[in-house]
Parts: structure tokens; sequence; C-alpha cells
């Protein structure tokens, strides 16, 4: 296959982990025969630098006419002025809306040899995985503003056609997985979460063989610290998701370990760790490289359709995170490198048993 991917570091740690997860690209390339063609352009702080914008026209195009997008994060103190007029952020949001890509999938799995980071006790981690579906291109976050010396507005609306095509993408996802849907909303107090909770309703007679059930977004936040195993795709809208995954990232035991695929209609998508720009650690060469890793995994997937290849570096991530070596915000002393060539180390491990394990099936000379 050949596929052209383009590249935003951005800021912070994100051009280090961005470099971990095109290495791993690139090794996957050469040994599944594929042809990965990168591309690197500019977002968020460092483009406003740059060119007084933070997503200049040429990353732009760029992205419009790529298979796939990775990123790695925005923003630092030096571009998060408030009341500064142009804003790292404002980037993403941009290319979230032109690229029309309006379901994030955060995955969240807790891996057992990491269960100890996790703030809750173990007996409530077995089990956990669940997928979240956060609608990316409406809500509060792409809603009419306002300000003035004392008022300040930001106007949240969703159309029925917006949630409709979200909670379709949900529950034909929940039917790959245990079927089983959570809606999540604020339908008691908010006029937009009555819309949501109404279509979802109707969008449910669809997918007879799906359960559905509905959360406020206050409860879930309990639940998810009190009985996380019990779900398995929760979908909501922008702001409720943008703090659910956050908060469910803790469970893992770090941000640095979760990845996202932004999608649409089409086969391009964004695909991006969760976490920001950890300006703290930027240039130090020890921001943990998985969660970008991951997401280069959930690329393969979505946009190119190469499963096998995602599940090899799925695989040898769960074999670092098994027997290490293991990032500081893990509990271990490993670099970013480091933890890249273990990756790209086990990936060939996993690539020459699959080949030994076919050739002894088929008898090969």
């Amino acid at each position: 296959m050949k596929a052209r991917i383009v590249t935003l570091p951005g800021d912070g740690v994100g051009p280090e982990v961005t470099a971990a997860a095109v290495a791993v690209l690139k090794t996957v390339a050469a040994r599944y025969e594929h042809v990965f063609a990168f591309e690197e352009q500019l977002i968020g702080g460092i483009a406003i630098d740059a060119t007084g914008e933070p997503l200049p026209a040429a990353s732009l195009a760029a992205c419009r006419s790529a298979d796939a997008v990775l990123l790695g994060a925005v923003g630092g103190p030096k571009w998060s002025d408030p009341n500064a007029p142009v804003r790292p952020e404002q980037g993403l949001l941009a290319l979230r809306a032109a690229l029309g890509v309006y379901a994030n999938l955060r995955p969240l799995q807790v891996h057992p040899a990491l269960a100890n980071l996790s703030p809750l006790k173990n007996e409530k981690l077995k089990n956990i995985d669940v997928l979240f579906v956060r609608e990316l291109t409406g809500g509060a976050y792409f809603g009419a503003k306002t300000r003035s010396a004392d008022v300040a507005t930001d106007e949240c609306r969703y159309t029925v056609a917006e949630i409709e095509r979200v909670v379709r993408r949900a529950f034909e996802l929940a039917r790959g997985r245990r079927r089983h849907v959570t809606s999540v909303d604020k339908a008691n107090v908010l006029e937009t979460s009555r819309l949501w909770r109404s279509t979802v309703q109707r969008i449910a007679a669809e997918y007879p063989d799906v359960k559905l059930e509905h959360q406020l977004v206050d409860s879930m936040a309990m639940l998810l610290l009190t009985q996380p195993n019990r779900y398995d795709v929760v979908v909501t809208e922008n702001l409720f998701g943008d703090i659910l995954t956050d908060e469910a990232a803790a469970l893992a035991g770090s941000l640095g370990l979760l990845p996202s695929a932004s999608l649409g209609d089409g086969k391009a998508g964004l695909y991006e760790p969760i976490h920001g720009s950890a300006p703290d650690i930027a240039g130090q060469g020890v921001a943990n490289p998985v969660g970008a890793i991951l997401s280069a995994a959930l690329l393969l997937r979505h946009s190119l359709g190469l499963e096998t290849e995602a599940v090899a570096i799925e695989s040898a991530v769960e074999q670092v995170l098994r027997h290490g070596p293991h990032s500081r915000d893990i509990g271990g002393h490993a670099g970013t490198g480091e933890v890249r060539d273990a990756v790209l180390a086990a990936i060939e491990d996993h690539a020459d048993n699959a080949a030994a394990f076919f050739c002894g099936a088929r008898a090969c000379g």
C-alpha cells in the first residue's frame, strides 16, 4: 500500500512523541512492504511564531489532501495569555472543523502491570475496556462567542444531524464490541441535552441488538471512578467528552498512554495522543511516546485499513508495558528514545513470530 501521511508535531513534547510514532510507522512500512510518504507541517504556537496563524494555509491544504494526519500537541506558556487574539488551540479546532472529523474515538484500557499507578483500588480496575466517542465539531467549543468588560457568552448549539451522525458511529462501533452504549448528557437542565437524548433514543431503535442507557454527566463522572468496568461504548457531546476522557485517563495511570482517532465520513482521519504539550518536560527526551505510538496504530486501522499492522503495534506496546522499559510518568526511568526502541524491537519480534507461525502452518521452504 502507498499512503501519504501529514505530521503536525506542534509544540512542547509534540515533536518528540510524533518522531517516535513516525519511526514506528516507518518500521511497519518496511516490515509489511508498504510505502508511507511523510510531510511535516506547522500548527499551534510554533505556527503562530512563524506565520502569525495557528493553522497556516499550507498546513490545512496538506492535511486536506493527505490519507491521514498525525498530530503531536499544541500550546504552552508562551502563548497562554487568555486575552490573546490568536491562540494555538484555535488551530486545532479549525483543523477538526475543516476536516469534518466529528467523531473522536478514545479507547481506554488498564494494563495489569500499571494498575498500581491508578488512584483506584486494583479490584475496580479489572476488565476495563471502554471506548469513548466524543462529538468533536459542535457544542460550546464551536458556538458563537461574545465578550465585554463584564459579560461573556459561549453558545452551545447542536443540530439533529450533528447528533445523529456521531451517535450512529457509536452504535456501529458497539456492534463490534459488547453491544452496550451509554449516552451522557445533562437533560435535566440543558435544552441541547434534551435534543441529544431524544435523538439518541430514536437512533437506538435502529439498533435493537445494542443496549442503550442514559447517564447525566455529573453522575457519570462519579460512576467512572466507582464502576468503570460496567461501560462499553460511551457517547457524548464535545465539552462533556473532553472532561470525562481526561478523568478516565487517570484510571490508566497516565495521560501519556492514551491515543485518539478523530474520524469523519471518509477514510482520512486525525490522530493524536490525548495528552497536552507538557512544556515542563519539553526538550528533555523523557516524554512518554506510547500515546502517540498507539495513535499511529489507530491510523493504520481506521484510515489505511491495515488491521494486521495495527495489531502488531498494539502487541508491541503491550509487551513493553508488561516488561519495560517504562518512562518516568509510569514509574520508570527510560527516555522517549529508549521506549521507542523497545517498541520497534517488539514489532520486529512480532513480525518474525507471525512469519514463523505462517510458515510452520504452510510448510514454507
